[in-house]
């Protein structure tokens, strides 16, 4: 498989992808292109062969509190709510899975972190992980953190994990 990461383009064909998860497939088809394009909230980036989505990860500029940090990063920092790059949402098509196209784009995820980092501050990487992806970032070397989530009705709650830019 050759993939290419990049940001979404505005006429790049999302309606074929499909990861499993109604809401993540929903979400690339009908809300990334104006989250990123008209509100900017965030930018995705698509893992692509050709010009076929093979994954996406969108980002967004976040913060968190040192209290919610592992205790090894939180003794040096102020105490003050700090820069971070929160990636919000992280997929695989199923005709992709196994390919390293996950790795690929937590590739992209670090390199647009570093990129934060020079540009604006940012101390690391939050995500909000799903209960069946929780192993996947442990294996990148993200942490739980103790992060207060938010009322989710009868969906699971997702576990907040972190990884400090000096770990990657």
């Amino acid at each position: 498989m050759t993939l290419r990461v990049r940001r979404l383009e505005p006429g790049d064909d999302r309606s074929a992808f499909r990861c499993g998860n109604p809401d993540l497939d929903r979400f690339v088809a009908q809300y990334a292109g104006q989250n990123q394009f008209r509100h900017h909230l965030g930018t995705t980036y698509v893992a692509v062969e050709g010009y076929v989505i093979a994954g996406f990860a969108t980002m967004t500029a976040s913060e968190i509190l040192p209290a919610a940090m592992p205790t090894k990063s939180k003794k040096r920092l102020p105490r003050h709510p700090l820069p971070v790059l929160r990636l919000a949402r992280l997929a695989v098509d199923e005709q992709a899975r196994g390919q390293g196209v996950g790795g690929a784009l937590m590739l992209a995820t670090f390199a647009v972190a570093r990129q934060m980092a020079d540009n604006l501050g940012c101390i690391g990487i939050l995500v909000d992980a799903k209960p069946e992806a929780v192993a996947f970032y442990r294996r990148f070397g993200f942490e739980a953190v103790d992060i207060v989530a938010g009322l989710l009705g009868d969906r699971p709650q997702p576990l907040p994990m972190f990884i400090e830019l000096a770990q990657f």
